[in-house]
């Protein structure tokens, strides 16, 4: 598995090296002792509660959301299609704070992102299909949820095709002068 670092501070980048053949594909996406050895802490997989997985369709947009409290580390990965993933990092002491990056991923090179603690996070579904999916370090607590407008100005975040559905949660999330307000203090 090849592990890079991003733009982002802490997030990094895994691409299996999937080994094919006549019969399609087979690939590891996810091996304990790579994942400790990049993040530098043994035992950091163990970490992990929860997988979850979302289908969405052409140009549905879902984000962006972050926790409170402690956040939520999360491996998120497109299992069938492609997404334009966002990630905005909301740890106020972090030299990336208020930074975004985009990364695309998909079925072809499968490559997932760990997303660390302190990050909003949302994607758009690029093909007629797209399921998402995350392995996360803790129960979800709605409580601790966080949202910021996907079309909020100030963010600007570039989606690349016409957006088709946003749910009413996210239509009505909080614009980004406000969470950062609440997380500057």
């Amino acid at each position: 598995m090849r592990i890079e670092t991003t733009d982002l501070a802490d997030v990094l980048v895994m691409t299996p090296q999937p080994f094919r053949d006549e019969r399609g594909l087979f690939t590891r996406t996810f091996d304990t002792e790579e994942f400790d050895a990049a993040v530098g802490v043994v035992g950091a997989s163990a970490s992990f509660t929860q997988d979850s997985q979302s289908r969405s369709v052409a140009g549905v947009v879902r984000g962006m959301h972050g926790r409170r409290g402690r956040g939520e580390a999360k491996l998120v990965r497109c299992a069938h299609g492609a997404v334009h993933d966002v990630l905005v990092d909301i740890r106020p002491h972090s030299p990336t704070f208020g930074v975004q990056q985009a990364f695309l991923l998909d079925d072809n090179d499968f490559r997932h992102l760990f997303v660390p603690p302190g990050f909003l996070h949302g994607f758009q579904a690029l093909t007629e299909v797209a399921d998402v999916c995350y392995r996360i370090d803790r129960p979800h607590d709605p409580t601790e949820d966080i949202g910021v407008r996907f079309d909020d100005p100030e963010l600007a975040i570039a989606w690349p095709v016409p957006i088709t559905v946003v749910s009413t949660r996210d239509r009505t999330a909080a614009s980004w002068a406000q969470v950062r307000a609440e997380l500057v203090g």
